[in-house]
């Protein structure tokens, strides 16, 4: 009987299309019989799928037919075709690919040592109050100071190679992640704490099945926020002193007046931050099993 309980493919599916929790529901074998398992669940994922994407579909389409109407200025904004030509030129060109390759490489590097400094030093400055104290007023200075206004400070320092911009990144990276874990390990249930307490679970044993654990959602939240800026610090950045990368691209395609290519970087930018987006939500739900379970 539990394991009729446990989400199964399908059901994952299902969610991560969207579906609503009836569909979901719908989607688990046990509520599926005879010839009518697979139809009924193409039916679930095909509507999940299309209220998943009409409002795209729908943004596409204006894109497409605004300009052909003269509504606005098709020279400053091509129909969405006259993009999807230039993205694929661009792609046969290796141009694309070779450009999204150095940006996210950029990107990884950064995020993945933001992840690495932030955790550590946001659970200890929530789990032990001395060096909360002591490190709280230089926090407060730096998280109201915009990644980008430090961009010059940066170049100065470190140049105009690859380490300033995947130092930046590390920097913008960092609070989010930061903060959102000193918030998720603060936040954690205090009669949890204490239950836990009560059966006489030590300091570590104490963080190690409670407060990591509470905290993972919040700080999943802050990983998210990080992978979205990890790409838009970036690209700005490169738009300032790179010979490569999307932000080259799009700020070279700009200056010649290259409007379609300009539109496919963009294009470019946004596919790789969904695909980003949605790739931390499947590590944050396997990562969450036990929440899901437990809420389910």
């Amino acid at each position: 009987m539990a394991s009729l309980l446990r989400p199964t493919g399908t059901e994952d599916q299902a969610r991560s299309l969207g579906a609503g929790p009836e569909q979901v529901r719908a989607a688990h074998p046990a509520n599926l019989r005879g010839d009518s398992r697979g139809r009924l669940l193409a039916v679930v994922l095909f509507t999940a799928a299309v209220k998943r994407t009409a409002a795209v579909a729908a943004l596409l389409t204006l894109w497409e037919m605004l300009p052909r109407a003269g509504v606005v200025e098709r020279t400053f904004l091509p129909p969405f075709s006259d993009v999807a030509r230039a993205w694929w030129t661009l792609v046969n060109s290796g141009q694309l690919i070779s450009d999204a390759t150095v940006s996210l490489s950029r990107s990884l590097a950064g995020f993945g040592l933001a992840i690495l400094l932030a955790i550590p030093l946001g659970l200890l400055i929530a789990w032990y109050k001395p060096v909360a104290q002591i490190l709280s007023p230089l926090l407060e200075v730096f998280r109201n100071t915009a990644a980008l206004a430090l961009l010059p400070v940066f170049t100065l320092i470190l140049g105009i190679g690859e380490t300033s911009k995947i130092a930046l990144v590390v920097y913008s990276c960092s609070w989010p992640i930061l903060l959102n874990t000193i918030s998720g390990v603060k936040e954690v249930d205090p009669l949890l704490v204490k239950s836990a307490k009560s059966m006489g679970l030590g300091s570590v044993r104490l963080f190690q099945k409670v407060i990591l654990p509470g905290a993972v959602p919040t700080i999943f939240t802050g990983i998210r926020l990080a992978g979205a800026y990890s790409i838009l610090i970036l690209v700005a950045a490169e738009m300032v002193g790179a010979k490569a990368g999307l932000g080259y691209l799009i700020n070279y395609a700009q200056f010649n007046f290259q409007i379609p290519q300009m539109y496919a970087g963009i294009i470019t930018i946004s596919a790789i931050g969904v695909v980003f987006n949605q790739g931390l939500l499947a590590v944050e739900r396997r990562f969450s099993t036990w929440r899901n379970t437990a809420t389910g």
